[in-house]
């Protein structure tokens, strides 16, 4: 059972004190409990951070967090989980991103850990059993009871000791570099809001619809982006995904028209941002319109992406890697027709890319032995 006194913090000069504390740390464990159901942007609830002097729990309901920037541009390294929406939530309240990173769902993946949860590394590693039952937690309600700060305080407690078992047994594999890389990869996602202009691309159907049907989608799903980013608000809360592709399809002429509209509650929806966004697409170029990008002509052979996510899956295993780590199946497809792919440089390269290219070129050929599949020198010695 986590420990019930960490720290609580929700004021704001003790916050900031916590902040000089941790200065100098080699390294620091942080998570986050954030709700994103009512809102464009994640709403950061509560921050979780241990030490070695300790844990403790800041209520950014009440705090604000944008002094932690100094910690994580410092040579401290933070810890996380799974830490790519934490990042995110890091880079909008704080206005950047750790200058050092570890995450140990990545460590554990690079030692056949396929998407392991925190819980299952901790019982694995440590032998220690987090607390259960408050996943789905209301974050944003106060007083957090006791069991739910246990709860939160345990999402880190524990953190720094796996992270030291983690690295342990990366070291015994040579594998210390490889997730240097990953945390740097991670490090390096586009994290910025989406363009409004490429909004459309995820409607469903998107790439099913003919001519100006595809303007109307363009501009109609650029106005729902920029006011549900300008109010924080889903955008489904401003026009649902059917409604803007009924009238994509069939653009109403008057209100009457657009009362009838399935999915649209004329009550609730801005209609005259509504109607001047089909205007704008009334008089959209062609030369405006953003198209999602094209399937690449080139396509790989189907039994030859088959045969290479075989030996990519064995290989992974022997290796004890996950699988989906080491290569998606665009990464293969990718490498067979020329095309950028992760396995064009770094640690997938060295461990598969290099002998894949072999194989490409006629130098390497794949053959059965019993159930293994095996990537041999062509023409064999």
């Amino acid at each position: 059972m986590s420990d019930p006194t960490a720290r609580w913090i929700d004021r704001q000069e003790p916050f900031e004190a916590l902040v000089r504390e941790l200065a100098g740390e080699r390294r620091v464990a942080l998570d986050t409990e954030f709700v994103r159901e009512r809102t464009y942007f994640a709403e950061l609830a509560l921050m979780q951070l241990a030490w070695s002097g300790g844990v403790a729990l800041v209520d950014t309901l009440a705090v604000d967090v944008r002094p932690l920037a100094s910690l994580l541009a410092s040579d401290t390294s933070i810890v996380m989980h799974a830490g790519g929406q934490d990042l995110e939530i890091l880079e909008r309240h704080c206005g950047r991103l750790p200058a050092r990173y570890f995450d140990t769902q990545l460590g554990a993946a690079l030692l056949g850990h396929s998407q392991a949860s925190l819980a299952r590394l901790l019982d694995a590693y440590l032998g220690v059993d987090l607390p259960k039952g408050h996943q789905l937690a209301d974050w944003t309600r106060r007083p957090l009871d006791g069991r739910e700060r246990r709860y939160a305080a345990a999402d880190v407690e524990h953190l720094l000791g796996l992270h030291d078992r983690l690295i342990e047994a990366l070291a015994e594999r040579g594998r210390l570099g490889w997730v240097d890389e990953e945390n740097a990869r991670m490090l390096s996602v586009d994290r910025s809001a989406r363009d409004p202009e490429t909004a459309w691309w995820r409607l469903k159907g998107a790439r099913k619809l003919k001519g100006r049907a595809r303007h109307r989608a363009q501009a109609l799903a650029s106005w729902r982006e920029r006011v549900a980013q300008e109010r924080n608000l889903p955008t489904r809360f401003v026009l649902s995904d059917l409604a803007l592709a009924s009238i994509a399809a069939r653009p109403p002429r008057d209100a009457r028209d657009l009362a009838r509209v399935r999915g649209l509650d004329t009550r609730r929806v801005d209609v005259r941002g509504l109607m001047d966004a089909l205007r704008r697409a009334e008089a959209m170029s062609d030369e405006e319109l953003r198209r999602p990008p094209r399937t690449p002509q080139q396509r790989a052979n189907p039994a030859a992406v088959s045969l290479a996510q075989a030996w990519l899956g064995q290989l992974a295993r022997d290796e004890a890697i996950d699988p989906s780590l080491l290569a998606t199946r665009e990464d293969v497809i990718g490498a067979l027709t020329g095309r950028p792919s992760r396995l064009d440089a770094g640690w997938r390269h060295a461990l598969a890319g290099a002998r894949l290219a072999e194989l490409l070129d006629g130098r390497a050929a794949l053959r059965f032995r019993g159930e293994r599949l095996l990537l041999e020198p062509w023409p064999p010695s």
